[in-house]
């Protein structure tokens, strides 16, 4: 059954982190997944990059990451490459372990998996112009079509993506070595680690902009 105590954390780890939409509850290791994986979908948009960079930064040092095989990898990869760059962590520490080849392999189908229950989660926000089938003539195959995109897989999703605690933990452990659950609250990530503000004009005017003359 269901953990419902689960779902806040679920509803977050799915969230766009956006200024309009900013994360509620603590940030963890998973959040800075989630982060990484909006990085990686705002390649050609600046602000956007410009935003979750931001964002992942502040995260990946609050959680004192900074210095590890996990932030040298995360400070040189660039938006679009991060998610899959991390599989290239284990090769990167001082001693390289001979289990590093298993482990880089280990964490690319995780995050792959990671990146799948994400993208599935935010599907809606690819129709951009009109939902998927509205041309189609065939008015029962067409409601049969919404009724699983609107009703069935929303409603089934919470349960599906339970899968991102899961694997965030085995990640976690990974990628840093570490299985210990740490988490900051965002008034502490944003006066200490320099987190984006939400509610800051510049920040929100930061995000909507697509191209930033250089």
């Amino acid at each position: 059954m269901p953990n419902h105590l689960d779902q806040p954390r679920i509803s977050q780890l799915t969230s766009s982190y956006a200024p309009p939409f900013p994360p509620v509850l603590p940030l963890g290791f998973g959040d800075y997944l989630s982060i990484l994986w909006r990085l990686d979908r705002s390649a050609g948009h600046d602000g956007k990059s410009l935003y979750y960079r931001a964002c992942a930064i502040a995260l990946l040092n609050a959680l004192e990451l900074r210095d590890t095989p996990l932030g040298q990898v995360m400070r040189a990869a660039v938006p679009g490459t991060n998610y899959d760059a991390l599989s290239t962590v284990p090769f990167k520490e001082k001693e390289l372990s001979p289990d590093a080849e298993s482990r880089g392999a280990a964490i690319g189908q995780l995050v792959k998996m990671r990146s799948d229950v994400l993208t599935m989660g935010v599907y809606q926000e690819a129709w951009e112009i009109r939902w998927p089938g509205n041309g189609i003539l065939d008015l029962d195959l067409r409601d049969r079509m919404h009724t699983v995109l609107f009703t069935a897989l929303p409603s089934q999703y919470p349960v599906f993506a339970r899968l991102l605690l899961v694997v965030d933990i085995v990640l976690q452990e990974l990628l840093t070595g570490s299985h210990k659950p740490v988490e900051v609250d965002i008034p502490a990530l944003i006066l200490t680690y320099h987190f984006p503000d939400p509610r800051d004009p510049d920040v929100q005017l930061l995000y909507t902009t697509e191209h930033i003359p250089s």
